[in-house]
């Protein structure tokens, strides 16, 4: 038995086949939106060894637009092993969220003794979108801090200035002959001189 078809069908399944198909969403569809890291503070920071504190890390997470973004994960690390230290948890790793200003810091950092470059990994992350970059610090022994030097040349200063007062006071108790005496004697009189001359005498009045 043979089929038969209409011109309205044939017409209808042309159509059909000339409409294209939705394209599938490529790859630089799906990577619409980047997030960038902005560093804040702590770059290039020189911290003290002695006093184990230093720059705390802030960073700011921005959009492809260059907004703030809120609610991002950022997570700071410091080095395993070499100058590095150990945040306010313990520990080498911590995970901050960024704020309203899309703005995260590294609180109760505190490093070790050792001194040199000091690399701090940051990573943010927000809806599947990541960003990472590197913030550089430098741990050092700076002179003049505390337990150092300062303090030291502070103290022999005034030491100085100190003997060098009390050598005054002597010398002037010993210019006026009294040990617990500063009072200077008055200087002596200078005398008075009559030079001769001569007379006029003149009648009586």
């Amino acid at each position: 038995m043979k089929r038969h078809f209409t011109p309205s069908l044939a017409l209808g399944l042309s159509g059909l086949l000339a409409c294209p198909l939705p394209a599938a969403p490529g790859p630089a569809q799906a990577a619409e939106r980047k997030l960038s890291i902005v560093v804040l503070q702590g770059e290039g920071a020189i911290n003290n060894v002695r006093e184990r504190s230093v720059r705390e890390p802030m960073v700011r997470v921005d959009d492809e637009n260059n907004r703030p973004v809120a609610g991002a994960a950022v997570v700071f690390t410091l080095p395993t092993a070499g100058p590095s230290g150990e945040f306010s948890n313990g520990e080498k790793t911590t995970m901050v969220t960024t704020d309203d200003q899309g703005v995260a810091a590294a609180r109760g950092l505190r490093i070790n003794r050792l001194a040199g470059k000091m690399p701090i990994h940051v990573t943010a992350s927000y809806r599947g979108q990541k960003a990472s970059t590197v913030i550089t610090q430098f741990n050092m022994e700076v002179p003049g801090a505390k337990g150092g030097g300062g303090s030291g040349k502070v103290i022999a200063i005034l030491a100085i200035v100190g003997a060098a007062a009390a050598g005054g006071v002597v010398a002037g108790t010993r210019r006026g002959g009294s040990a617990g005496s500063s009072v200077t004697p008055p200087p002596a009189a200078t005398p008075i001189s009559v030079i001769p001359g001569t007379g006029t005498v003149g009648p009586p009045r």
